[in-house]
Protein backbone atom coordinates (compact mmCIF):
# COMPACT_ATOMS: atom_id res chain seq x y z
CA UNK A 1 0.00 0.00 0.00
CA UNK A 2 1.58 3.20 -1.05
CA UNK A 3 0.28 6.91 0.90
CA UNK A 4 -2.73 8.48 -0.51
CA UNK A 5 -2.13 11.59 1.84
CA UNK A 6 -0.07 14.57 0.02
CA UNK A 7 3.86 14.28 0.96
CA UNK A 8 5.77 16.97 1.43
CA UNK A 9 9.81 17.15 2.48
CA UNK A 10 11.56 20.48 3.76
CA UNK A 11 15.20 20.48 4.70
CA UNK A 12 14.34 22.44 7.87
CA UNK A 13 12.13 23.90 9.88
CA UNK A 14 10.90 25.01 13.61
CA UNK A 15 8.09 22.59 14.43
CA UNK A 16 5.99 20.49 11.30
CA UNK A 17 3.36 20.16 14.05
CA UNK A 18 3.48 23.89 13.92
CA UNK A 19 3.30 23.90 10.30
CA UNK A 20 0.78 22.05 9.60
CA UNK A 21 -1.69 23.70 12.80
CA UNK A 22 -1.10 27.31 11.20
CA UNK A 23 -2.79 25.92 7.71
CA UNK A 24 -5.46 24.18 9.80
CA UNK A 25 -6.37 27.04 11.98
CA UNK A 26 -6.43 29.68 8.50
CA UNK A 27 -8.53 26.76 6.83
CA UNK A 28 -6.32 25.92 4.13
CA UNK A 29 -6.25 22.02 4.92
CA UNK A 30 -8.29 20.06 2.23
CA UNK A 31 -7.07 16.70 2.02
CA UNK A 32 -4.41 15.00 4.18
CA UNK A 33 -0.53 16.08 4.14
CA UNK A 34 1.78 14.64 5.68
CA UNK A 35 5.45 16.81 6.17
CA UNK A 36 8.76 15.85 6.84
CA UNK A 37 11.43 17.84 7.80
CA UNK A 38 15.50 16.49 7.88
CA UNK A 39 15.93 19.26 10.92
CA UNK A 40 13.57 20.92 12.91
CA UNK A 41 14.74 23.57 15.20
CA UNK A 42 11.79 23.64 17.46
CA UNK A 43 10.62 20.53 17.93
CA UNK A 44 8.12 19.42 20.35
CA UNK A 45 7.14 16.78 23.01
CA UNK A 46 4.28 16.03 25.01
CA UNK A 47 3.40 19.05 27.71
CA UNK A 48 5.80 21.56 25.80
CA UNK A 49 9.23 19.60 26.20
CA UNK A 50 11.82 19.60 23.30
CA UNK A 51 12.01 17.05 21.21
CA UNK A 52 15.71 16.55 19.99
CA UNK A 53 16.05 15.06 16.97
CA UNK A 54 19.82 14.78 15.68
CA UNK A 55 19.30 15.00 11.87
CA UNK A 56 20.42 11.44 9.67
CA UNK A 57 19.90 10.07 13.08
CA UNK A 58 16.61 10.22 13.65
CA UNK A 59 13.02 10.69 11.49
CA UNK A 60 10.29 13.77 12.27
CA UNK A 61 7.07 14.24 10.65
CA UNK A 62 3.70 15.31 10.89
CA UNK A 63 0.35 13.67 9.79
CA UNK A 64 -2.73 16.18 9.04
CA UNK A 65 -5.58 14.51 9.05
CA UNK A 66 -9.53 15.18 8.99
CA UNK A 67 -12.28 12.66 10.51
CA UNK A 68 -16.04 12.57 11.24
CA UNK A 69 -15.71 12.03 14.44
CA UNK A 70 -16.20 15.06 17.09
CA UNK A 71 -13.18 15.64 19.53
CA UNK A 72 -15.12 14.22 22.00
CA UNK A 73 -15.07 10.97 19.70
CA UNK A 74 -11.24 10.63 18.95
CA UNK A 75 -10.29 9.32 22.55
CA UNK A 76 -7.72 6.46 22.56
CA UNK A 77 -6.37 7.80 18.92
CA UNK A 78 -2.66 8.40 20.29
CA UNK A 79 -2.92 4.54 21.46
CA UNK A 80 -3.77 3.62 18.24
CA UNK A 81 -1.05 5.85 16.38
CA UNK A 82 1.32 3.50 18.48
CA UNK A 83 0.29 0.19 16.99
CA UNK A 84 0.21 1.73 13.51
CA UNK A 85 3.73 2.82 14.39
CA UNK A 86 4.81 -0.46 15.02
CA UNK A 87 2.51 -2.03 11.80
CA UNK A 88 4.66 0.70 9.72
CA UNK A 89 8.24 -0.68 11.14
CA UNK A 90 7.54 -4.21 10.82
CA UNK A 91 6.28 -3.31 6.98
CA UNK A 92 9.48 -1.21 6.45
CA UNK A 93 12.20 -3.38 8.17
CA UNK A 94 10.40 -6.90 6.76
CA UNK A 95 9.90 -8.14 10.24
CA UNK A 96 7.01 -10.47 11.76
CA UNK A 97 5.44 -8.05 14.42
CA UNK A 98 5.69 -10.92 17.03
CA UNK A 99 9.28 -10.76 16.35
CA UNK A 100 9.24 -7.10 17.26
CA UNK A 101 7.52 -8.09 20.61
CA UNK A 102 10.79 -10.67 20.87
CA UNK A 103 13.17 -8.30 20.69
CA UNK A 104 11.22 -5.94 23.38
CA UNK A 105 9.40 -3.32 21.53
CA UNK A 106 6.57 -1.89 23.66
CA UNK A 107 4.07 1.24 23.78
CA UNK A 108 3.74 2.91 26.85
CA UNK A 109 0.44 4.95 27.57
CA UNK A 110 -0.27 7.16 26.39
CA UNK A 111 2.04 8.20 23.79
CA UNK A 112 5.53 6.84 23.92
CA UNK A 113 7.20 3.64 21.44
CA UNK A 114 10.19 1.92 23.76
CA UNK A 115 12.73 -0.77 23.44
CA UNK A 116 13.85 -2.57 26.25
CA UNK A 117 12.48 0.10 28.43
CA UNK A 118 14.04 2.69 26.87
CA UNK A 119 12.43 5.88 24.50
CA UNK A 120 12.52 4.80 20.96
CA UNK A 121 10.33 7.28 19.94
CA UNK A 122 7.34 9.63 20.84
CA UNK A 123 3.76 11.11 19.15
CA UNK A 124 2.24 14.48 19.78
CA UNK A 125 -1.52 14.72 18.47
CA UNK A 126 -2.72 18.28 18.52
CA UNK A 127 -5.72 20.05 16.31
CA UNK A 128 -9.37 20.03 16.84
CA UNK A 129 -12.77 21.13 15.19
CA UNK A 130 -13.16 24.64 14.06
CA UNK A 131 -16.61 24.67 14.90
CA UNK A 132 -19.54 22.82 14.76
CA UNK A 133 -20.14 19.92 11.89
CA UNK A 134 -16.35 20.77 10.83
CA UNK A 135 -14.24 17.88 10.19
CA UNK A 136 -12.06 17.24 13.37
CA UNK A 137 -8.65 17.61 12.12
CA UNK A 138 -5.75 16.08 13.94
CA UNK A 139 -2.10 16.86 13.52
CA UNK A 140 0.04 13.54 14.39
CA UNK A 141 3.55 14.30 15.01
CA UNK A 142 6.47 11.20 15.32
CA UNK A 143 9.60 11.43 16.46
CA UNK A 144 11.79 8.12 15.99
CA UNK A 145 15.62 7.97 16.92
CA UNK A 146 17.08 5.64 13.92
CA UNK A 147 20.61 5.24 14.90
CA UNK A 148 23.69 6.30 16.95
CA UNK A 149 21.80 6.04 20.48
CA UNK A 150 25.06 6.86 22.32
CA UNK A 151 25.44 10.62 20.15
CA UNK A 152 21.74 10.80 20.69
CA UNK A 153 21.47 10.29 24.50
CA UNK A 154 24.80 12.82 24.74
CA UNK A 155 22.68 15.46 22.79
CA UNK A 156 20.05 15.47 25.42
CA UNK A 157 19.44 18.10 28.07
CA UNK A 158 18.39 14.95 30.43
CA UNK A 159 18.52 15.48 34.26
CA UNK A 160 16.33 12.89 34.28
CA UNK A 161 18.79 9.71 32.80
CA UNK A 162 16.59 9.14 30.00
CA UNK A 163 17.45 6.28 28.42
CA UNK A 164 17.54 6.07 24.76
CA UNK A 165 16.58 3.36 21.95
CA UNK A 166 17.22 3.45 18.09
CA UNK A 167 15.45 1.69 15.09
CA UNK A 168 18.61 -0.22 14.38
CA UNK A 169 19.25 -1.90 17.42
CA UNK A 170 16.12 -4.13 15.86
CA UNK A 171 18.43 -5.53 12.53
CA UNK A 172 20.36 -7.71 12.55
CA UNK A 173 23.92 -7.84 10.75
CA UNK A 174 24.25 -8.02 7.67
CA UNK A 175 21.25 -6.05 7.15
CA UNK A 176 21.10 -2.48 7.62
CA UNK A 177 18.50 0.15 8.18
CA UNK A 178 15.61 1.10 5.13
CA UNK A 179 16.55 4.61 4.21
CA UNK A 180 14.17 8.06 6.04
CA UNK A 181 12.08 7.74 2.75
CA UNK A 182 11.18 4.52 2.69
CA UNK A 183 10.50 3.83 6.09
CA UNK A 184 8.20 7.24 6.08
CA UNK A 185 6.23 6.12 3.33
CA UNK A 186 5.44 2.84 4.96
CA UNK A 187 4.71 4.71 8.06
CA UNK A 188 2.33 7.28 6.36
CA UNK A 189 0.38 3.91 4.71
CA UNK A 190 -0.13 2.14 8.19
CA UNK A 191 -1.32 5.55 9.71
CA UNK A 192 -3.75 6.19 6.81
CA UNK A 193 -5.11 2.43 7.40
CA UNK A 194 -5.28 2.52 10.66
CA UNK A 195 -6.85 6.42 11.02
CA UNK A 196 -9.65 5.25 8.19
CA UNK A 197 -10.54 2.24 10.40
CA UNK A 198 -10.83 4.72 13.75
CA UNK A 199 -12.80 7.29 12.22
CA UNK A 200 -15.13 4.03 11.19
CA UNK A 201 -15.21 1.84 14.10
CA UNK A 202 -13.37 3.95 16.95
CA UNK A 203 -10.69 2.39 19.20
CA UNK A 204 -13.07 -0.51 21.32
CA UNK A 205 -11.71 -2.97 18.81
CA UNK A 206 -8.10 -2.25 19.13
CA UNK A 207 -8.15 -2.50 22.89
CA UNK A 208 -6.79 -5.97 23.35
CA UNK A 209 -4.33 -5.47 20.52
CA UNK A 210 -3.38 -2.44 22.60
CA UNK A 211 -2.75 -4.37 25.73
CA UNK A 212 -0.62 -7.12 23.68
CA UNK A 213 2.37 -4.16 23.99
CA UNK A 214 1.94 -2.38 26.88
CA UNK A 215 5.17 -1.72 28.64
CA UNK A 216 4.02 -1.72 31.97
CA UNK A 217 0.54 -3.80 32.67
CA UNK A 218 0.55 -5.27 35.96
CA UNK A 219 3.19 -3.21 37.27
CA UNK A 220 3.50 -0.85 39.90
CA UNK A 221 3.68 2.90 38.14
CA UNK A 222 3.50 6.59 39.45
CA UNK A 223 1.65 8.76 37.02
CA UNK A 224 2.60 12.39 37.38
CA UNK A 225 1.01 15.93 35.78
CA UNK A 226 2.34 19.24 35.69
CA UNK A 227 1.79 20.96 39.36
CA UNK A 228 -0.26 17.82 40.60
CA UNK A 229 1.01 15.07 43.30
CA UNK A 230 2.01 11.85 41.33
CA UNK A 231 -0.77 9.24 41.67
CA UNK A 232 0.67 5.48 42.26
CA UNK A 233 -0.46 2.14 41.71
CA UNK A 234 -0.59 -1.15 40.13
CA UNK A 235 -1.55 -0.50 36.49
CA UNK A 236 -4.18 -2.68 35.15
CA UNK A 237 -3.99 -1.93 31.10
CA UNK A 238 -6.47 0.22 29.39
CA UNK A 239 -10.43 0.65 28.96
CA UNK A 240 -11.83 0.53 25.61
CA UNK A 241 -12.17 4.39 25.67
CA UNK A 242 -7.87 4.08 26.01
CA UNK A 243 -8.11 5.42 29.49
CA UNK A 244 -5.89 3.99 31.90
CA UNK A 245 -6.63 1.58 34.78
CA UNK A 246 -4.67 2.29 37.85
CA UNK A 247 -5.49 -0.26 40.46
CA UNK A 248 -5.22 0.91 44.22
CA UNK A 249 -5.72 -1.01 47.30
CA UNK A 250 -9.23 -1.72 46.80
CA UNK A 251 -10.34 0.99 43.74
CA UNK A 252 -10.00 1.32 40.17
CA UNK A 253 -9.03 4.77 38.95
CA UNK A 254 -9.84 5.83 35.59
CA UNK A 255 -6.91 7.75 33.99
CA UNK A 256 -7.55 9.94 30.81
CA UNK A 257 -5.40 11.23 28.29
CA UNK A 258 -3.94 13.96 29.01
CA UNK A 259 -0.71 15.63 30.69
CA UNK A 260 0.34 12.59 32.63
CA UNK A 261 3.66 10.72 32.44
CA UNK A 262 3.96 6.86 33.54
CA UNK A 263 7.28 5.88 35.32
CA UNK A 264 7.66 2.59 36.31
CA UNK A 265 8.50 3.00 40.28
CA UNK A 266 11.62 1.64 41.76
Amino acid sequence: MTANCILERVTETQSTNDDLLERWRAGELIDPVARLAHKQTAGKGRAGRSWFAKPGDSISFSLAYPFKRTPAEMTGLSLLVGMAVITGIAEALNLDSNVLHQAGLRLKWPNDLLLNNSKLGGILIEGGQAKAGNSTWMIIGIGMNLRNRAAIEAGLDNPSGLKISTLDQLITAPAELPDTEYLWIKLIAALESALKQFDEVGFAPYQAQWKRWDAYTGQAVSISGIGKEPIHGISQGIDETGALLLQQDNKTLVIHAGDVSLRAQS
